[in-house]
């Protein structure tokens, strides 16, 4: 007997939901699933060529920043990856970041103003008001004036100039071939995510980073071109540097119930945090664009402050990747976490406000894993609670960046893939959720968009349906 309710025609498409049909014609979406199309094929092998050159790029520019600082500091001629610490400069350490900042200045002053700042929100802005066209020169004068900014002290991380190159590049690529607005912005966020991926060997949390802050969508053809590259990437970095997380630390165990409410709280906590440190670092910018001289002149006076701190306290010179990973596998004791959660937070945001060109990833994960790791140590003083410091901490660098970026899954997902600790991947999640509810209570934008929003751009928020 055929059933009335199943017939052939019908099990072509039956309505899982009858109410949402209305909903569905007044989204305009499509009565069965296009395919790709092999514009997708096209772009994809843009964006492979574009992970090769920017993997390449990511490796030449740590080596220009090695050179610059084994000059500046050590007085040698080295590409290696070094350190400012360690030096025999004595005071005079104070003028090597002013005279970073007074090059970066010039470079701004007659080169490009676009230099200045992190690099992330500028991308934003071409891509929502300008189609995704970045100008040409900035492939070369971003790279070239943070690695002067970095090498000379500067209290950055390397990917965000390198995720600002790569999305240059791409986008000067959109431009010289035939592809339309959207397969532009495609290709700027496929290069962003291959310079992420390439300095951090983390290719999943680089593709959700482009979604959540570049690309406002997920579409497979867009996302697929931007896995490709951070793939490709990741790749480059494989072959260049090995295998391996980028910050080692010892195993952690699995996540106790009670321990995982306590994370989830200190997500709160860091999502207070993060709202703190964002308003701290627009009042700093806001205090420059006071000052009674050209702004030219503001990086070699942020670099004064960022030169005093590091000569009391050398470690917030530099990337200071070697930071996070003495605070996560817990070398450090609770004063030198908090003195140097204090202290990178100093120099970072004066010398962001300045207006110096460098990024905020690694600062915030600093300053976020050290404050976490000084929850953790306090924590851990109550054994049922069975709080370790080492995933506090973890909880801290991720957190932080949730509330302050609301980069939610980027958050939870680079801290995993750069530490390869499969147990941190609940308590993450938990306490960079409770971040961005925090943050998004107590704050309208984000460290990410303030910048952009002031000059009048809107910024969405939330994925819609494309017809």
């Amino acid at each position: 007997m055929t059933d009335p309710l199943h017939t052939p025609h019908d099990r072509a498409a039956i309505p899982l939901a009858p109410s949402l049909d209305p909903s569905l014609i007044d989204a305009h979406m499509p009565t069965r699933l296009p395919l790709l199309g092999t514009r997708v094929l096209r772009i994809g092998a843009l964006a492979i060529l574009l992970g090769l050159v920017v993997g390449g790029i990511a490796k030449g520019l740590t080596m220009l920043i090695g050179l610059i600082t084994n000059l500046a500091f050590h007085q040698t001629w080295s590409t290696a990856f070094g350190r400012p610490t360690g030096h025999h400069l004595g005071a005079w350490v104070i003028v090597v970041p002013a005279f970073g900042g007074l090059v970066v200045g010039a470079m701004a002053r007659w080169g490009s103003r676009a230099i200045r700042g992190h690099g992330i929100p500028e991308a934003m802005e071409q891509v929502l008001t300008n189609e995704s066209r970045i100008p040409a020169r900035m492939t070369w004068l971003k790279p070239l004036s943070s690695a002067v900014a970095i090498g000379t002290g500067g209290p950055f991380g390397a990917e965000g100039p390198i995720i600002a190159t790569g999305g240059a590049l791409g986008s000067l690529l959109g431009q010289r071939l035939p592809v339309t607005a959207d397969e532009r912005k495609t290709l700027l966020a496929a290069g962003a995510a291959a310079g992420m991926a390439a300095i951090f060997s983390a290719p999943v949390s680089a593709v959700l980073l482009s979604i959540e802050l570049l690309l406002f969508e997920r579409r497979a053809r867009s996302m697929l071109p931007v896995a490709l590259a951070a793939a490709t990437g990741t790749g480059v970095r494989f072959a260049l540097e090995g295998p391996g997380p980028v910050f080692p630390m010892p195993a952690l165990a699995a996540v106790a119930p009670q321990a995982l409410i306590v994370y989830a709280l200190l997500g709160v906590v860091m999502g207070v945090a993060g709202v703190f440190i964002t308003r701290l670092a627009y009042a700093v910018e806001d205090a420059f664009e006071k000052l009674p001289i050209h702004w030219m002149w503001w990086p070699a006076l942020g670099g004064i402050v960022v030169g005093a701190v590091g000569y009391v306290m050398p470690e917030t010179l530099g990337v200071g990747y070697e930071n996070i990973t003495a605070v996560i596998s817990g070398h450090l004791g609770l004063m030198a976490m908090a003195w140097l959660a204090a202290a990178k937070l100093l120099s970072w945001s004066v010398a962001l406000g300045s207006g110096t060109s460098g990024g905020t990833l690694a600062p915030l994960f600093t300053v976020g894993g050290a404050l976490g790791g000084v929850c953790g140590l306090a924590l851990a003083a109550w054994p049922p609670l069975h709080v370790d410091p080492n995933m506090a901490a973890l909880i801290g660098m991720a957190a932080l960046f949730a509330g302050a970026s609301r980069a939610l899954m980027t958050s939870a997902v680079f801290v995993f893939e750069t530490t390869m600790q499969p147990h941190a991947l609940l308590p993450l999640l938990a306490a960079c959720t409770t971040a961005y509810l925090v943050s998004g209570l107590m704050m309208r934008h984000t460290i990410m968009t303030e910048k952009i929003a002031r000059r009048g751009v809107h910024v969405p928020t939330d994925f819609g349906v494309v017809p």
